[in-house]
């Protein structure tokens, strides 16, 4: 499973290594990201701004490999915007009911009541035929 490393204008934490950790850009660096249609999708968080490089998910996704995108609801249907045939998984809270909307938008959704059962479930979705892996839109 990989994890992308995200663009984030905001300064790095102490510890924080650039690429490794994020890859902390100025704001002109994220601006130009979006103009080319480099980030997969993006948010602002206070005044700063994050997002996923587009380039790292769909060569991974090429390589049949799966990505954990941990994103938040508008980042998901982002996501399912850009890349439909994406799966995508739901962790929702024990009493949390999402609206039809929003669960049609999700291959599959996982209460997370014990992290060690979500977990688990989470790892068996991955290799089962529920979340195969999606291949990036083809380019032409």
């Amino acid at each position: 499973m990989w994890v992308p490393v995200v663009a984030t204008t905001r300064p790095p934490r102490p510890g924080e290594r650039h690429g490794v950790d994020r890859l902390f850009l100025d704001p002109a660096a994220f601006d130009r990201l979006i103009a080319s249609g480099g980030l997969l999708e993006w948010c602002r968080i206070g005044p700063y701004r994050r997002g996923v490089p587009r380039a790292d998910v769909w060569s991974r996704l090429a390589e049949g490999r799966p990505v954990l995108l941990p994103l938040d609801l508008a980042g998901a249907l982002t996501v399912r915007a850009a890349a439909p045939q994406a799966r995508l998984v739901l962790l929702v809270p024990p009493a949390y009911r999402a609206a039809p909307a929003v669960a049609d938008a999700f291959a599959h959704a996982v209460t997370h009541d014990r992290t060690e059962r979500a977990v688990a479930e989470l790892v068996g979705l991955v290799g089962s035929s529920v979340l195969a892996p999606a291949r990036p839109p083809a380019s032409g």
